[in-house]
């Protein structure tokens, strides 16, 4: 796990703030709102949540990734749901932090809430995915 760091200033200059560059990578319906696959993306600050932050304010995504309430956040289907889940590795983000129904936010490939969810520190050249798949159905 990486290391924390205070993002409200550098190491060099501690009245300077953190600003951190990303490889954004986009597919689905937001690499169609975004225009582009890939995006060097630079913010202020050092989390995954700063930089969900201001990727929001530059490109209108963000109500494609995350859901407000945990009806947003859980699909309904034909499977039966099980009292209890096989495995240990289950991992679920709180409530207005969570992606909506097949959307999901990876850092360097690992799924968020397999981190620490909008907290997770990123360096610069991590790879951010923003991933809302093209579904079609009959």
């Amino acid at each position: 796990m990486q290391e924390a760091r205070d993002a409200g200033a550098s190491e060099a200059d501690p009245g300077t703030p953190v600003r951190t560059t990303v490889e954004a990578r986009c597919t689905g319906h937001v690499r169609t709102a975004v225009g582009e696959p890939r995006v060097e993306y630079t913010f202020e600050g050092g989390t995954l949540r700063d930089f969900l932050e201001a990727f929001f304010e530059d490109y209108d995504v963000g109500e494609m990734l995350i859901a407000e309430t945990e009806e947003e956040a859980t699909t309904e289907g034909w499977a039966p749901e099980l009292e209890s889940l096989p495995g240990e590795n289950y991992a679920k983000n709180p409530e207005g932090e969570q992606t909506r129904v097949y959307a999901r936010v990876a850092v360097n490939g690992t799924f968020n809430e397999h981190l620490d969810g909008l907290d997770t520190e990123l360096e610069d050249g991590d790879r951010v995915a923003m991933i809302y798949p093209f579904i079609y159905c009959c």
